[in-house]
């Protein structure tokens, strides 16, 4: 059974992320997610996506139990690498995908939203990369889409410390479009997503390909970097504490190690 539910209006498609209660990104929804670009990238008269989660989250993060199911560090790095590739094409698909936020974009849920074009949250959504109060880092390539949002210092801050920031905050930082209350949010989305599909396709399709072009050529090597320092991490004490003491919600004791 399928963890989306994808529904079609116009050249507009809204894929919604259903895996309550926090739409946590697990290695099914990652695939699900890739067989639905399939269908879309098959599909010329869509222009437009927006992407947004059921119930209370947009994506509270990646599914933190499936953690504990991995044996060593290539299983993460492995895992790391998956959701990169995904949320890599995102980032290039043919058309725009917007994410609509709301509730919280955590942890995998922000590297979604971060590989999106467009991001529309609630006021009071929380955003932010928490990753470190598990003992492990972000790997999803969230410390380098980060940075070019929000620039390195605040990339540093919000990353070092996992203390989320608000949706009003995330426009004033650079890491949303806009900010809208939550009765207001879905219907902005779809009012920009189906602005968009009124436009031709060839020029859509220009657009989304010029774009890129101005991100620095080292990215992809910084991605890289990432998932390799994710498998590595991930083979620390502190991670196994970290992940354990997330499942058991008691605060982790960590020995650096």
């Amino acid at each position: 059974m399928s963890t989306l539910h994808v529904e079609t209006n116009g050249h507009v498609a809204t894929i919604t992320i259903q895996s309550p209660p926090a739409n946590a990104l697990s290695s099914h929804i990652l695939n699900d997610l890739s067989v639905e670009l399939d269908n879309i990238e098959n599909n010329q008269s869509i222009k437009a996506i927006v992407l947004k989660g059921e119930d209370k989250f947009f994506s509270a993060g990646a599914d933190i139990k499936e953690f504990t199911s991995f044996q060593d560090g290539s299983d993460s790095g492995s895992l790391a690498g998956k959701g990169q590739e995904l949320f890599n094409r995102i980032e290039n698909f043919h058309i725009p995908v917007i994410a609509a936020i709301h509730g919280a974009a955590l942890g995998g849920g922000l590297e979604l939203a971060m590989a999106c074009h467009i991001r529309y949250v609630a006021e009071d959504a929380k955003l932010g990369l928490p990753e470190l109060n598990l003992g492990i880092i972000p790997g999803f390539a969230g410390t380098q889409r980060l940075p070019r949002h929000v620039g390195a210092a605040k990339a540093y801050e919000m990353i070092l410390t996992g203390v989320p920031i608000s949706g009003k905050e995330a426009v004033e930082a650079g890491l949303a479009n806009q900010s809208f209350s939550n009765e207001e949010l879905f219907v902005s989305a779809d009012k920009t997503a189906q602005l968009i599909a009124a436009k031709s396709g060839p020029s859509i399709h220009h657009i989304m390909k010029l774009i890129p072009y101005a991100h620095t050529t080292q990215l992809q090597e910084g991605i890289q970097k990432e998932a390799e320092a994710f498998g590595a991490v991930f083979g620390n004490e502190d991670a196994v504490e970290g992940v354990q003491a997330f499942i058991e919600k008691r605060k982790p004791e960590f020995k650096d190690k």
